[in-house]
Protein backbone atom coordinates (compact mmCIF):
# COMPACT_ATOMS: atom_id res chain seq x y z
CA UNK A 1 0.00 0.00 0.00
CA UNK A 2 1.64 3.22 -1.04
CA UNK A 3 2.32 5.59 2.27
CA UNK A 4 0.84 9.20 0.74
CA UNK A 5 3.66 10.78 3.15
CA UNK A 6 6.41 9.97 1.13
CA UNK A 7 4.73 10.85 -2.55
CA UNK A 8 6.68 13.84 -3.58
CA UNK A 9 8.21 15.22 -0.12
CA UNK A 10 11.98 14.15 -0.41
CA UNK A 11 14.76 15.67 1.31
CA UNK A 12 16.55 18.50 0.08
CA UNK A 13 18.98 21.01 1.02
CA UNK A 14 16.14 23.00 2.25
CA UNK A 15 14.42 20.76 4.43
CA UNK A 16 17.33 18.90 6.01
CA UNK A 17 20.94 19.58 6.96
CA UNK A 18 23.54 17.34 9.02
CA UNK A 19 23.53 17.95 12.64
CA UNK A 20 26.68 19.60 13.75
CA UNK A 21 27.85 21.38 16.61
CA UNK A 22 29.60 24.10 14.59
CA UNK A 23 26.59 26.08 13.38
CA UNK A 24 25.81 26.61 17.33
CA UNK A 25 29.54 29.10 17.49
CA UNK A 26 28.66 30.50 14.20
CA UNK A 27 24.58 31.82 15.84
CA UNK A 28 25.79 33.04 18.66
CA UNK A 29 28.68 35.17 17.14
CA UNK A 30 25.76 36.46 15.17
CA UNK A 31 23.19 36.96 17.88
CA UNK A 32 26.16 38.04 20.36
CA UNK A 33 28.96 39.39 18.63
CA UNK A 34 30.24 41.40 21.99
CA UNK A 35 29.64 39.14 24.13
CA UNK A 36 32.35 37.77 26.22
CA UNK A 37 33.35 34.30 24.97
CA UNK A 38 36.32 33.57 26.71
CA UNK A 39 38.36 35.00 29.15
CA UNK A 40 41.90 33.72 29.76
CA UNK A 41 44.09 35.20 32.50
CA UNK A 42 43.73 38.98 31.50
CA UNK A 43 42.45 38.29 28.04
CA UNK A 44 38.57 38.15 27.25
CA UNK A 45 37.96 37.40 23.70
CA UNK A 46 34.24 38.16 22.12
CA UNK A 47 31.66 35.68 20.19
CA UNK A 48 33.05 37.72 17.29
CA UNK A 49 36.57 37.37 17.70
CA UNK A 50 36.11 33.58 18.62
CA UNK A 51 34.14 32.88 15.47
CA UNK A 52 36.92 34.40 13.11
CA UNK A 53 39.94 32.98 14.68
CA UNK A 54 38.35 29.50 14.10
CA UNK A 55 38.31 30.61 10.79
CA UNK A 56 41.14 31.78 10.26
CA UNK A 57 42.49 28.26 11.77
CA UNK A 58 40.58 26.30 9.50
CA UNK A 59 41.72 28.45 6.23
CA UNK A 60 45.35 28.08 7.75
CA UNK A 61 45.04 24.03 7.72
CA UNK A 62 43.47 24.07 4.59
CA UNK A 63 46.46 25.82 3.45
CA UNK A 64 48.85 23.31 4.40
CA UNK A 65 46.61 20.39 2.65
CA UNK A 66 44.05 19.21 5.38
CA UNK A 67 40.72 18.28 4.82
CA UNK A 68 38.64 15.27 5.00
CA UNK A 69 39.21 12.54 7.34
CA UNK A 70 42.85 13.94 8.58
CA UNK A 71 43.61 13.60 11.51
CA UNK A 72 45.21 16.84 13.92
CA UNK A 73 46.32 16.42 17.08
CA UNK A 74 46.49 18.59 19.63
CA UNK A 75 48.19 19.04 23.12
CA UNK A 76 46.84 21.56 25.16
CA UNK A 77 45.56 22.91 28.22
CA UNK A 78 42.33 24.45 29.12
CA UNK A 79 43.28 27.32 26.86
CA UNK A 80 41.78 29.15 23.96
CA UNK A 81 43.50 27.66 21.41
CA UNK A 82 42.16 24.47 22.54
CA UNK A 83 38.39 26.02 22.13
CA UNK A 84 39.38 27.25 18.71
CA UNK A 85 40.92 23.58 17.61
CA UNK A 86 37.31 22.16 18.35
CA UNK A 87 35.91 24.27 15.75
CA UNK A 88 38.77 25.06 13.05
CA UNK A 89 39.58 21.56 12.96
CA UNK A 90 36.17 19.89 11.84
CA UNK A 91 35.05 22.94 9.38
CA UNK A 92 37.86 21.33 7.74
CA UNK A 93 35.86 18.16 7.48
CA UNK A 94 39.31 17.11 9.36
CA UNK A 95 39.07 15.03 12.59
CA UNK A 96 40.18 16.23 16.27
CA UNK A 97 42.42 14.18 18.26
CA UNK A 98 43.08 15.31 21.73
CA UNK A 99 45.80 14.47 23.65
CA UNK A 100 46.04 13.51 27.92
CA UNK A 101 48.36 15.62 28.75
CA UNK A 102 49.76 13.40 31.42
CA UNK A 103 50.55 10.58 28.99
CA UNK A 104 53.98 9.20 28.90
CA UNK A 105 56.02 9.76 25.47
CA UNK A 106 55.68 6.17 24.52
CA UNK A 107 51.46 6.15 24.64
CA UNK A 108 51.98 9.61 22.85
CA UNK A 109 54.02 7.79 20.13
CA UNK A 110 51.26 5.45 19.53
CA UNK A 111 48.52 7.38 19.22
CA UNK A 112 50.15 10.03 16.49
CA UNK A 113 50.82 6.27 14.66
CA UNK A 114 47.91 4.61 15.17
CA UNK A 115 45.86 8.30 14.37
CA UNK A 116 48.10 8.59 11.40
CA UNK A 117 48.62 12.55 12.03
CA UNK A 118 49.64 15.33 9.75
CA UNK A 119 49.08 18.30 12.36
CA UNK A 120 50.30 18.57 15.97
CA UNK A 121 49.56 21.88 17.78
CA UNK A 122 51.79 21.35 20.98
CA UNK A 123 51.44 23.81 24.25
CA UNK A 124 54.95 24.72 24.85
CA UNK A 125 54.35 23.35 28.57
CA UNK A 126 54.59 19.80 27.08
CA UNK A 127 57.28 20.54 24.39
CA UNK A 128 59.76 18.21 26.21
CA UNK A 129 57.55 15.26 26.04
CA UNK A 130 56.28 15.72 22.72
CA UNK A 131 59.65 16.06 21.07
CA UNK A 132 60.86 12.32 22.61
CA UNK A 133 56.90 11.32 21.42
CA UNK A 134 57.84 12.54 17.79
CA UNK A 135 61.29 10.87 18.03
CA UNK A 136 59.49 7.45 18.56
CA UNK A 137 56.54 7.77 15.97
CA UNK A 138 56.83 6.60 12.71
CA UNK A 139 55.10 9.94 11.06
CA UNK A 140 56.53 12.98 10.61
CA UNK A 141 53.40 15.78 11.45
CA UNK A 142 53.80 19.52 10.97
CA UNK A 143 54.34 20.63 14.03
CA UNK A 144 52.92 24.10 15.33
CA UNK A 145 53.76 25.79 18.77
CA UNK A 146 51.34 26.84 20.86
CA UNK A 147 53.02 30.03 23.10
CA UNK A 148 49.90 31.02 25.57
CA UNK A 149 50.46 34.74 26.12
CA UNK A 150 48.95 34.33 29.09
CA UNK A 151 51.25 31.58 30.71
CA UNK A 152 51.92 33.30 34.19
CA UNK A 153 55.63 34.18 35.79
CA UNK A 154 54.67 32.13 38.49
CA UNK A 155 54.18 29.59 36.67
CA UNK A 156 54.64 25.72 38.82
CA UNK A 157 56.08 24.07 35.68
CA UNK A 158 57.86 26.45 33.06
CA UNK A 159 57.68 26.62 29.30
CA UNK A 160 59.93 24.20 27.04
CA UNK A 161 61.62 25.55 23.94
CA UNK A 162 59.84 25.62 20.60
CA UNK A 163 59.87 22.09 18.79
CA UNK A 164 57.97 23.17 16.05
CA UNK A 165 58.28 24.65 12.47
CA UNK A 166 55.46 26.89 13.09
CA UNK A 167 54.18 29.22 15.77
CA UNK A 168 50.26 28.96 16.47
CA UNK A 169 49.72 32.83 16.83
CA UNK A 170 51.52 33.21 13.43
CA UNK A 171 50.08 29.92 11.73
CA UNK A 172 46.65 31.36 12.59
CA UNK A 173 46.92 34.83 11.23
CA UNK A 174 47.99 33.30 7.93
CA UNK A 175 44.02 32.37 7.36
CA UNK A 176 41.28 33.80 5.79
CA UNK A 177 39.00 35.45 9.01
CA UNK A 178 36.21 35.46 6.28
CA UNK A 179 37.12 31.62 4.96
CA UNK A 180 34.15 29.45 3.87
CA UNK A 181 33.81 26.83 6.25
CA UNK A 182 32.43 23.64 5.17
CA UNK A 183 29.55 21.51 6.76
CA UNK A 184 29.95 17.85 7.08
CA UNK A 185 28.61 15.83 4.33
CA UNK A 186 27.19 13.78 6.52
CA UNK A 187 26.03 14.38 10.34
CA UNK A 188 27.44 10.31 11.18
CA UNK A 189 31.29 11.57 9.54
CA UNK A 190 34.11 11.86 12.55
CA UNK A 191 34.64 15.27 14.05
CA UNK A 192 36.54 13.70 16.62
CA UNK A 193 39.39 11.12 18.05
CA UNK A 194 39.43 10.42 22.37
CA UNK A 195 41.21 7.55 23.21
CA UNK A 196 40.70 4.99 26.49
CA UNK A 197 42.92 5.07 29.14
CA UNK A 198 44.25 1.77 27.82
CA UNK A 199 45.30 0.35 31.00
CA UNK A 200 45.53 -3.57 29.77
CA UNK A 201 46.87 -3.32 26.44
CA UNK A 202 47.36 -0.36 23.94
CA UNK A 203 44.47 2.10 24.17
CA UNK A 204 41.09 2.15 21.78
CA UNK A 205 40.54 5.24 19.72
CA UNK A 206 36.66 6.12 20.41
CA UNK A 207 35.58 8.04 17.46
CA UNK A 208 32.60 10.60 17.54
CA UNK A 209 30.59 11.77 15.03
CA UNK A 210 28.99 15.54 14.39
CA UNK A 211 25.24 14.14 15.32
CA UNK A 212 26.38 12.91 18.48
CA UNK A 213 28.49 16.55 19.44
CA UNK A 214 25.56 18.67 18.22
CA UNK A 215 22.78 16.40 20.37
CA UNK A 216 24.87 16.81 23.62
CA UNK A 217 25.76 20.21 22.75
CA UNK A 218 21.93 20.55 23.09
CA UNK A 219 21.39 17.93 26.06
CA UNK A 220 24.47 19.09 28.02
CA UNK A 221 22.46 22.80 28.52
CA UNK A 222 19.32 20.86 29.61
CA UNK A 223 21.08 18.37 32.68
CA UNK A 224 23.00 21.05 33.86
CA UNK A 225 20.84 23.70 33.76
CA UNK A 226 22.74 26.12 31.72
CA UNK A 227 20.82 29.47 31.13
CA UNK A 228 21.27 32.33 29.11
CA UNK A 229 25.09 33.37 29.10
CA UNK A 230 26.57 30.90 31.48
CA UNK A 231 29.89 30.86 33.02
CA UNK A 232 31.85 27.27 32.86
CA UNK A 233 34.84 27.60 34.51
CA UNK A 234 37.20 24.98 32.79
CA UNK A 235 38.52 22.44 35.80
CA UNK A 236 37.58 19.49 33.51
CA UNK A 237 40.01 18.49 31.05
CA UNK A 238 39.14 19.31 27.77
CA UNK A 239 40.94 16.24 26.00
CA UNK A 240 38.70 14.13 28.45
CA UNK A 241 36.20 13.36 26.13
CA UNK A 242 36.47 16.65 24.44
CA UNK A 243 35.27 17.69 28.16
CA UNK A 244 32.17 15.91 27.77
CA UNK A 245 31.47 18.07 25.24
CA UNK A 246 31.39 21.58 26.38
CA UNK A 247 33.83 23.10 24.26
CA UNK A 248 30.78 22.85 21.95
CA UNK A 249 27.70 23.55 24.60
CA UNK A 250 28.56 26.95 25.67
CA UNK A 251 27.54 28.40 22.32
CA UNK A 252 23.79 27.38 23.07
CA UNK A 253 23.15 29.56 25.23
CA UNK A 254 26.01 32.34 24.23
CA UNK A 255 28.23 31.37 27.57
CA UNK A 256 31.57 32.37 28.75
CA UNK A 257 34.29 29.85 28.73
CA UNK A 258 37.01 30.76 31.86
CA UNK A 259 39.85 28.86 31.20
CA UNK A 260 42.09 27.34 33.60
CA UNK A 261 45.41 25.65 33.33
CA UNK A 262 46.09 24.05 36.64
CA UNK A 263 43.34 22.72 39.14
CA UNK A 264 44.20 25.02 42.12
CA UNK A 265 42.05 25.78 45.27
CA UNK A 266 42.64 29.61 45.06
CA UNK A 267 42.13 30.25 41.43
CA UNK A 268 38.96 28.37 41.81
CA UNK A 269 38.03 30.64 44.07
CA UNK A 270 38.96 33.87 42.60
CA UNK A 271 37.58 32.70 39.33
CA UNK A 272 34.13 31.58 40.82
CA UNK A 273 34.19 35.07 43.08
CA UNK A 274 35.65 37.61 40.00
CA UNK A 275 33.74 36.21 36.96
CA UNK A 276 30.46 35.17 38.36
CA UNK A 277 30.75 31.46 37.33
CA UNK A 278 27.45 29.51 37.30
CA UNK A 279 29.00 26.16 35.93
CA UNK A 280 32.15 23.79 36.47
CA UNK A 281 32.60 20.01 35.87
CA UNK A 282 35.38 17.68 37.56
CA UNK A 283 36.14 14.32 39.73
CA UNK A 284 35.77 14.20 43.16
CA UNK A 285 39.33 15.28 43.73
CA UNK A 286 38.46 19.09 42.39
CA UNK A 287 35.30 18.72 44.91
CA UNK A 288 37.99 18.19 47.64
CA UNK A 289 40.55 20.97 46.87
CA UNK A 290 37.59 23.29 46.58
CA UNK A 291 35.94 22.23 50.21
CA UNK A 292 39.45 21.26 52.14
CA UNK A 293 40.81 24.53 50.92
CA UNK A 294 42.71 26.74 53.32
CA UNK A 295 40.91 29.66 54.54
CA UNK A 296 43.20 32.39 52.84
CA UNK A 297 42.44 30.87 49.35
CA UNK A 298 38.93 30.78 49.88
CA UNK A 299 36.23 33.79 48.66
CA UNK A 300 32.88 34.30 49.23
CA UNK A 301 30.09 34.13 46.33
CA UNK A 302 26.51 34.86 45.78
CA UNK A 303 25.90 33.09 43.16
CA UNK A 304 24.63 29.11 43.34
CA UNK A 305 27.12 27.21 41.41
CA UNK A 306 26.17 23.80 39.74
CA UNK A 307 29.03 21.21 40.19
CA UNK A 308 28.37 18.06 37.48
CA UNK A 309 30.71 15.72 38.82
CA UNK A 310 31.06 12.20 37.08
CA UNK A 311 32.98 9.55 39.08
CA UNK A 312 31.94 7.48 42.05
CA UNK A 313 29.26 9.34 44.80
CA UNK A 314 30.33 11.27 46.61
CA UNK A 315 30.79 10.54 50.34
CA UNK A 316 27.38 12.49 52.20
CA UNK A 317 29.96 14.46 53.97
CA UNK A 318 31.53 15.49 50.93
CA UNK A 319 28.37 16.46 49.66
CA UNK A 320 27.34 18.77 52.71
CA UNK A 321 30.64 20.18 52.78
CA UNK A 322 29.98 21.22 48.66
CA UNK A 323 26.22 22.64 49.95
CA UNK A 324 27.85 24.72 52.25
CA UNK A 325 29.72 26.35 50.24
CA UNK A 326 27.39 27.43 48.21
CA UNK A 327 27.85 24.70 45.48
CA UNK A 328 24.96 22.34 43.77
CA UNK A 329 26.21 18.71 42.83
CA UNK A 330 24.76 17.34 40.14
CA UNK A 331 26.06 12.81 40.09
CA UNK A 332 26.32 11.83 36.27
CA UNK A 333 27.51 8.48 34.46
CA UNK A 334 28.99 7.92 31.33
CA UNK A 335 32.07 6.66 29.47
CA UNK A 336 34.51 7.49 26.08
CA UNK A 337 32.20 5.77 24.46
CA UNK A 338 29.44 7.52 25.25
CA UNK A 339 30.80 10.98 24.48
CA UNK A 340 31.25 11.13 28.45
CA UNK A 341 28.38 11.58 31.02
CA UNK A 342 24.97 9.90 29.44
CA UNK A 343 23.29 9.37 32.56
CA UNK A 344 22.02 11.46 35.06
CA UNK A 345 20.60 11.56 38.89
CA UNK A 346 17.70 13.19 37.99
CA UNK A 347 16.70 14.69 41.92
CA UNK A 348 13.33 14.62 43.09
CA UNK A 349 12.05 17.19 45.37
CA UNK A 350 10.54 14.85 48.03
CA UNK A 351 13.48 12.74 48.14
CA UNK A 352 14.82 15.84 50.41
CA UNK A 353 12.31 14.97 53.15
CA UNK A 354 14.11 11.49 54.19
CA UNK A 355 16.28 10.78 56.55
CA UNK A 356 20.14 11.13 56.17
CA UNK A 357 20.39 7.53 55.00
CA UNK A 358 17.81 7.29 52.72
CA UNK A 359 18.78 10.65 50.64
CA UNK A 360 22.21 9.02 50.70
CA UNK A 361 20.95 5.48 48.95
CA UNK A 362 19.05 8.09 46.44
CA UNK A 363 22.17 10.04 45.59
CA UNK A 364 24.25 6.61 45.34
CA UNK A 365 22.29 5.94 42.10
CA UNK A 366 23.78 6.91 39.01
CA UNK A 367 20.29 7.55 37.72
CA UNK A 368 18.52 7.40 34.20
CA UNK A 369 19.14 8.18 31.26
CA UNK A 370 20.16 11.32 29.49
CA UNK A 371 17.38 13.21 26.74
CA UNK A 372 19.26 12.43 24.05
CA UNK A 373 20.05 8.89 24.59
CA UNK A 374 17.65 6.42 23.70
CA UNK A 375 18.25 3.08 25.71
CA UNK A 376 19.89 2.74 29.64
CA UNK A 377 19.19 -0.79 30.77
CA UNK A 378 20.79 -3.42 32.40
CA UNK A 379 21.29 -7.13 31.05
CA UNK A 380 22.65 -10.23 31.20
CA UNK A 381 25.68 -9.64 28.68
CA UNK A 382 25.05 -13.42 27.76
CA UNK A 383 21.71 -13.95 27.04
CA UNK A 384 20.74 -10.32 26.53
CA UNK A 385 18.37 -10.21 28.58
CA UNK A 386 16.86 -7.74 30.90
CA UNK A 387 17.75 -8.23 34.44
CA UNK A 388 14.14 -7.65 37.13
CA UNK A 389 13.98 -4.15 38.08
CA UNK A 390 14.70 -5.39 41.96
CA UNK A 391 17.41 -3.86 42.89
CA UNK A 392 19.93 -6.37 43.36
CA UNK A 393 20.52 -8.81 40.59
CA UNK A 394 23.48 -7.58 38.83
CA UNK A 395 23.70 -7.48 35.25
CA UNK A 396 25.75 -5.35 32.47
CA UNK A 397 24.92 -1.59 32.13
CA UNK A 398 24.54 -0.93 28.46
CA UNK A 399 23.62 2.02 26.46
CA UNK A 400 22.03 2.68 22.79
CA UNK A 401 21.28 5.97 20.94
CA UNK A 402 22.56 8.55 18.63
CA UNK A 403 25.41 9.37 21.38
CA UNK A 404 26.81 6.47 21.58
CA UNK A 405 30.27 6.16 19.34
CA UNK A 406 30.99 5.38 15.61
CA UNK A 407 33.44 2.58 17.16
CA UNK A 408 37.13 1.85 17.45
CA UNK A 409 39.45 3.03 15.21
CA UNK A 410 40.86 0.28 13.00
CA UNK A 411 38.91 -1.98 15.35
CA UNK A 412 36.34 -4.30 13.75
CA UNK A 413 36.66 -6.63 16.50
CA UNK A 414 36.74 -4.53 19.51
CA UNK A 415 33.79 -2.72 17.70
CA UNK A 416 31.55 -5.49 17.09
CA UNK A 417 32.23 -6.61 20.50
CA UNK A 418 31.25 -3.46 22.37
CA UNK A 419 28.24 -3.48 20.07
CA UNK A 420 27.15 -7.12 20.26
CA UNK A 421 23.32 -7.48 20.16
CA UNK A 422 22.38 -4.27 19.03
CA UNK A 423 23.65 -2.55 22.35
CA UNK A 424 27.07 -1.22 23.82
CA UNK A 425 28.31 -3.25 26.12
CA UNK A 426 29.86 -0.96 28.92
CA UNK A 427 31.72 -3.49 30.94
CA UNK A 428 30.16 -1.75 34.20
CA UNK A 429 28.17 -4.07 36.52
CA UNK A 430 24.93 -2.77 37.97
CA UNK A 431 21.76 -3.25 38.99
CA UNK A 432 18.13 -1.45 37.95
CA UNK A 433 15.71 -0.31 40.82
CA UNK A 434 12.17 -0.74 40.37
CA UNK A 435 11.92 2.94 39.76
CA UNK A 436 13.98 2.95 36.75
CA UNK A 437 17.20 4.49 38.42
CA UNK A 438 20.50 2.34 37.59
CA UNK A 439 23.32 1.94 39.65
CA UNK A 440 26.79 0.79 39.62
CA UNK A 441 28.19 -2.01 41.43
CA UNK A 442 31.32 -2.72 39.72
CA UNK A 443 33.75 -3.06 36.24
CA UNK A 444 33.11 -6.35 35.50
CA UNK A 445 36.71 -6.71 36.06
CA UNK A 446 36.81 -5.26 39.31
CA UNK A 447 33.76 -7.71 40.90
CA UNK A 448 35.81 -9.58 43.67
CA UNK A 449 34.39 -13.14 43.81
CA UNK A 450 35.15 -14.67 47.25
CA UNK A 451 34.01 -17.95 47.89
CA UNK A 452 31.73 -18.27 45.52
CA UNK A 453 29.91 -14.86 46.84
CA UNK A 454 29.86 -11.97 44.37
CA UNK A 455 31.40 -8.94 46.17
CA UNK A 456 30.92 -4.91 44.87
CA UNK A 457 34.42 -3.15 45.32
CA UNK A 458 32.09 -0.29 45.23
CA UNK A 459 29.71 -1.10 48.14
CA UNK A 460 32.85 -1.89 50.44
CA UNK A 461 34.59 1.77 49.25
CA UNK A 462 31.06 3.35 50.00
CA UNK A 463 31.46 1.88 53.48
CA UNK A 464 35.25 2.78 53.91
CA UNK A 465 34.32 6.73 52.98
CA UNK A 466 31.70 6.82 56.00
CA UNK A 467 34.79 7.36 57.80
CA UNK A 468 35.20 10.67 58.72
CA UNK A 469 39.36 10.22 58.11
CA UNK A 470 39.62 8.59 54.79
CA UNK A 471 40.02 11.21 52.01
CA UNK A 472 40.47 8.36 49.06
CA UNK A 473 40.30 4.51 48.49
CA UNK A 474 39.99 1.39 46.40
CA UNK A 475 39.30 -1.96 47.42
CA UNK A 476 40.62 -4.95 45.15
CA UNK A 477 40.71 -8.60 45.08
CA UNK A 478 43.85 -10.44 46.49
CA UNK A 479 44.27 -13.79 46.04
CA UNK A 480 43.25 -16.57 48.89
CA UNK A 481 44.14 -19.85 49.13
CA UNK A 482 41.24 -20.36 50.81
CA UNK A 483 38.47 -18.21 49.15
CA UNK A 484 39.80 -17.99 45.97
CA UNK A 485 40.03 -14.29 46.66
CA UNK A 486 39.55 -11.52 49.17
CA UNK A 487 38.81 -7.93 49.08
CA UNK A 488 41.77 -5.54 50.33
CA UNK A 489 41.36 -2.26 50.77
CA UNK A 490 44.05 0.89 49.66
CA UNK A 491 43.27 4.18 51.98
CA UNK A 492 44.75 7.83 51.89
CA UNK A 493 43.80 9.53 54.70
CA UNK A 494 42.59 13.45 55.03
CA UNK A 495 45.53 16.10 56.23
CA UNK A 496 45.82 15.51 59.75
CA UNK A 497 43.42 13.15 60.03
CA UNK A 498 44.85 9.79 61.44
CA UNK A 499 43.17 6.10 61.96
CA UNK A 500 44.89 2.20 62.20
CA UNK A 501 43.74 -0.84 60.09
CA UNK A 502 42.12 -1.97 62.96
CA UNK A 503 39.96 1.05 63.85
CA UNK A 504 38.91 0.86 59.85
CA UNK A 505 38.38 -2.56 60.02
CA UNK A 506 36.11 -2.52 63.09
CA UNK A 507 34.24 0.79 61.40
CA UNK A 508 33.41 -1.56 58.02
CA UNK A 509 32.04 -4.05 60.56
CA UNK A 510 29.39 -1.69 61.40
CA UNK A 511 28.06 -1.97 57.78
CA UNK A 512 29.27 -4.61 55.80
CA UNK A 513 28.57 -8.56 56.02
CA UNK A 514 31.29 -10.52 57.24
CA UNK A 515 32.67 -11.77 54.26
CA UNK A 516 32.31 -8.55 52.34
CA UNK A 517 34.85 -6.38 54.89
CA UNK A 518 38.59 -6.24 54.09
CA UNK A 519 41.26 -8.50 55.14
CA UNK A 520 43.80 -6.48 55.11
CA UNK A 521 43.68 -2.16 55.11
CA UNK A 522 47.12 -0.01 53.78
CA UNK A 523 47.33 3.41 54.14
CA UNK A 524 48.71 4.75 50.50
CA UNK A 525 48.62 7.52 48.85
CA UNK A 526 46.09 6.72 45.91
CA UNK A 527 47.23 6.79 42.14
CA UNK A 528 44.61 8.09 40.41
CA UNK A 529 44.36 8.96 36.16
CA UNK A 530 44.86 12.76 35.20
CA UNK A 531 41.10 12.82 35.70
CA UNK A 532 40.97 11.92 39.29
CA UNK A 533 39.66 8.19 38.41
CA UNK A 534 41.81 5.71 40.37
CA UNK A 535 43.94 3.40 39.00
CA UNK A 536 42.18 0.27 40.22
CA UNK A 537 45.25 -1.69 37.86
CA UNK A 538 47.74 -0.30 40.53
CA UNK A 539 46.37 -1.44 42.79
CA UNK A 540 45.78 -4.66 41.81
CA UNK A 541 49.46 -4.63 41.16
CA UNK A 542 50.66 -3.33 44.99
CA UNK A 543 47.82 -6.27 45.92
CA UNK A 544 49.73 -8.90 44.16
CA UNK A 545 52.86 -7.71 46.23
CA UNK A 546 51.44 -7.19 49.84
CA UNK A 547 54.01 -4.71 52.56
CA UNK A 548 54.55 -2.98 48.96
CA UNK A 549 53.36 0.40 48.97
CA UNK A 550 54.17 2.14 45.20
CA UNK A 551 53.49 5.78 44.66
CA UNK A 552 51.06 7.24 42.30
Amino acid sequence: MTNIYEIGLDRNAANHQPLTPLTLLERAAKTYPDQTAIIHGKAKTSYREFWRRSLRLASALTQKGIGKGDTVTVMLSNTPAMLEAHFGVPMVKAVLHSLNTRLDAAVIAFQLDHAESKIVIVDREFSAVMREALALAKVKPLVIDYDDPEYPADAPYPKGDPIGTLDYEAFLQSGDPDFAWQMPDDEWDAISLNYTSGTTGNPKGVVYHHRGAALMAHTNTIHAGMGKHAVYLWTLPMFHCNGWCFPWTLAVQAGTHVCLRWVRAKAMYDAIADHKVTHLCGAPIVMATLINAEEKDKRSFSQQVTFNTAAAPPPESVLSGMADAGFAVTHLYGLTETYGPAVVNEWHGEWDELDRGGRAAKKARQGVRYASLEGLTVMDPETMADTPADGETIGEVMFRGNIVMKGYLKNRKATDEAFAGGWFHSGDLGVMHPDGYIQLKDRSKDIIISGGENISSIEVEEALYKHPAVASCGVVARADDKWGEVPVAYVELKPGKSATEVEIIEHCRKLLARFKIPKSVTFAEIPKTSTGKIQKFRLREMAKTPGIVTGP
